[in-house]
């Protein structure tokens, strides 16, 4: 059995450090599929079709604000093989709301990795299979503009799928 080598077995943050990821703010996420592959549903007519495992990752994101308190969602989409989603912790939240963990980026992200897993893997009958790759990339949201300019990214996400395809 190989013991605990950090100089070999070291994974290297990507996260902005000392930042608290769970103060209020908003925040861009794109998390991509296991070995990018098409998973998701296709482009077509520069729109996304997605298929029965894309509707249930769209169903989970559009739960996160139940299971969350103080989180609501901005704009997202889902592509064939990645999902961009922009979440917005907010200050506090409503009582109504169970919140069973401090809500902070990584706990919301990876209770939409595992939820959305889970799910899709019992309607493949592939149980304990990786949907998502292990990371995910994060931008700190710091302003209107900022915020402006990433719901454009997404919302054209899409249509520069059929672009890129196109030249690759």
């Amino acid at each position: 059995m190989n013991k605990y080598n950090p100089q070999i077995h070291h994974r290297r943050s990507i996260r902005l450090k000392n930042y608290d990821y769970s103060q209020a703010g908003a925040y861009f996420v794109t998390i991509c599929i296991q070995n990018r592959d098409c998973l998701l549903g296709n482009i077509e007519n520069q729109a996304i079709q997605l298929n029965e495992y894309g509707l249930i990752v769209q169903e989970i994101w559009e739960h996160i604000p139940l299971h969350f308190n103080n989180v609501e969602l901005d704009a997202a989409v889902i592509m064939p093989n990645h999902f961009h989603g922009i979440i917005i912790i907010t200050s506090c939240g409503s009582p109504q709301k169970i919140q069973k963990n401090k809500t902070n980026l990584s706990t919301i992200v990876a209770y939409f990795k595992y939820q959305t897993t889970k799910l899709i893997n019992q309607k493949r009958h592939q149980i304990g299979i990786k949907l998502w790759q292990r990371n995910y990339y994060e931008h700190i949201i710091r302003n209107e503009n900022s915020l402006q300019i990433l719901r454009q990214y997404v919302q054209q996400n899409p249509i520069k799928w059929g672009i890129r395809s196109i030249t690759s």
